[in-house]
């Protein structure tokens, strides 16, 4: 049986759209519609219920080694009340999950990994760390909030002026009589904020941030524009850019992968790349969907990984992973059931968030 997040009352009163999606029974959209949502985070703010995130709370005197040897970055200069991203990974380089780790205090941090893969990670994390290092589940524990779009500082302001001030920093705060996590992180392109709380928090917080937020245009958003939002921004999204077939190499995550360290999956990502992902624009009308196979000069050389319309750009956009040979290509063909549509390759991201004036 599906779960149901502290939210999930709210969402119905609010006459959501409600989907089963990672275990979990959750808002798809709401009354005006994603496009709605999608616009209304791009231009003022949008607020999430990500809930069904799994948090993990990971310590003890080897943590730090453990947490180095776990993932492809590096957290040796992480420093409390920093977070920092990377990616879980098998003996062959694939990727278990992504997560954000955040440095909580000496010796302990909080890795937030994706609703669908909680039970995965937690089984194989538990069978890797050695030493001195406890790992525990505290997923129920915690509700988590997205305030996501330009006004987002300026809402959060109404509440608190406890505001971390650099992307990727965080601060503990004490809101509703409770101790809050507020995160300068999110999943949509834009500048925003995730903020932790337990179940009760959380329900107050959704509350207090939608009536704070009405001067400033907020809008309760769902997962349907979650996905147009971080596409358009070329975040990858487990199971689609990233896989079990899927290294984060192949992905575009150089960045994230420290290869002059130690961990699970190096000796398989010091091998060459044959795969690249790639930003196309469609030229023709359709939409090209996950799975989808890309065509240059009538040779398949990959597939679609995820595919929509673009609210922002106003036309369909899609990430494909195609031969490395073909990636430098500039035109290309998708088949959208059984029709080759012409698409045009693009510099990643499609959306960059619009500069404060």
């Amino acid at each position: 049986m599906d779960k149901k997040t502290p939210l999930y009352e709210a969402h119905l009163n609010a006459n959501a759209k409600m989907v089963s999606f990672a275990s979990y029974i959750m808002p798809i959209q709401y009354e005006h519609g994603i496009l709605f949502e999608h616009q209304a985070v791009r231009n003022h703010a949008g607020l999430f219920d990500v809930s069904h995130m799994g948090e993990f709370l990971i310590s003890g005197d080897d943590v730090l080694k453990n947490l180095n040897y776990l993932l492809t970055n590096d957290f040796t200069d992480l420093a409390v009340g920093k977070a920092r991203y990377g990616i879980l990974c098998d003996d062959n380089g694939y990727a278990i999950d992504d997560l954000i780790v955040y440095h909580t205090k000496e010796n302990e941090y909080l890795l937030v990994v994706n609703a669908s893969n909680c039970e995965k990670d937690y089984a194989w994390i538990s069978s890797k760390i050695t030493g001195n290092v406890q790992l525990k589940n505290i997923s129920d524990e915690l509700g988590q909030i997205a305030l996501q779009g330009p006004k987002s500082e300026q809402i959060l302001k109404e509440i608190t002026n406890d505001i971390p001030s650099s992307y990727y920093s965080f601060t503990e705060v004490i809101l509703h009589n409770k101790t809050c996590i507020i995160s300068r992180t999110g999943y949509t392109g834009e500048d925003g904020f995730e903020l932790y709380a337990d179940p009760e928090t959380t329900i107050y917080l959704w509350h207090k941030l939608l009536e704070v937020g009405e001067k400033h245009q907020i809008q309760a958003c769902g997962l349907g524009c979650r996905d147009t939002l971080r596409l358009e921004a070329a975040m990858p999204l487990y199971g689609h850019e990233l896989s079990d077939t899927i290294t984060p190499l192949e992905t575009g995550l150089k960045p994230f992968v420290k290869l002059e360290k130690d961990f699970i999956g190096k000796e398989a990502l010091k091998l060459p790349v044959r795969r690249k992902r790639i930003g196309l624009i469609l030229k023709e009308r359709g939409i090209a969907r996950e799975h989808y196979a890309v065509y240059q000069n009538n040779q398949e050389i990959g597939f679609i990984t995820s595919g929509s319309f673009s609210p922002s750009l106003n036309q369909a956009i899609a990430l494909a992973l195609v031969d490395v040979e073909a990636s430098i290509s500039e035109e290309f063909e998708i088949d959208v059931r059984g029709k080759r549509i012409k698409a045009e390759r693009v510099k990643l991201p499609f959306y960059r968030k619009k500069e404060e004036k």
